[in-house]
């Protein structure tokens, strides 16, 4: 298989406008019980301590740790209704111009890659539900032999990560060795630096200031 180009596109902040983590309390709030809360509650004070040592992204790890931990015990078919009102409730939060721009690359015969640490499942319905023909690489969820989640993900994918998911990815497709795949990344904050650098077309989308200072330094263009 050769790929003519490529184009990764991040997801939270860019395909995604909204905030994936106040969508997951909004729907949490309807569908969860003092079971769930509970879970979720000491997990969140573990991520308030993480996040005071590591920063943002260890918050954002924990955060989705304490989220799996409590999915635990249900099957895929019941967080698939969870997934699809997250939907239902962010789709006005949508980047249609970047839809739209994603439409053209595939247009052009290019292969798209969703890239994005946020739960595999959630990206998957989101994906439906703006009806985009991509591969979609995220967190995953894990599940034991029953489809039961066991209430673990796997490796987040993050920063040199979503680099590492890249380059499984082309050498799983078959892609060629030799540089005949060019590489677009759409993505909009300081994490997805590794990203940038490894893509031959990095584009900044809706960046936040110190952001827009790191474009303009390193002559990224930016997608408002």
């Amino acid at each position: 298989m050769i790929i003519r180009g490529g184009c990764n596109s991040d997801f939270d902040g860019t395909l995604y406008q909204g905030n994936s983590f106040k969508v997951m309390f909004q729907v949490a709030k309807k569908e969860f019980g003092l079971k769930e809360w509970s879970v979720v509650f000491i997990g969140m004070v573990k991520a308030g301590i993480k996040g005071l040592t590591g920063g943002k992204q260890a918050f954002r790890h924990q955060f989705f740790k304490a989220f799996a931990k409590s999915f635990k015990g249900q099957s895929k078919q019941e967080l698939e209704k969870f997934f699809h009102e997250l939907v239902t409730i962010g789709k006005e939060e949508v980047h249609k111009e970047l839809v739209t721009r994603i439409r053209e690359h595939l247009n052009r015969g290019d292969a798209v890659i969703v890239l994005s640490g946020a739960l595999l499942p959630f990206l998957h319905s989101f994906i439906e539900a703006v009806d985009l023909d991509v591969h979609v690489i995220g967190t995953e969820l894990l599940y034991d032999e029953n489809g039961i989640c066991t209430g673990k993900i796997n490796t987040i994918v993050n920063g040199d990560e979503k680099v590492r998911k890249v380059e499984d990815w082309l050498r799983n497709a078959g892609a060629p060795t030799e540089n005949t795949v060019e590489i677009w990344a759409y993505a909009d904050s300081e994490s997805d630096i590794p990203l940038f650098q490894f893509a031959d077309r990095p584009i900044v989308v809706n960046p936040k200031e110190d952001m827009v200072k790191i474009a303009e330094n390193n002559k990224w263009p930016i997608f408002a």
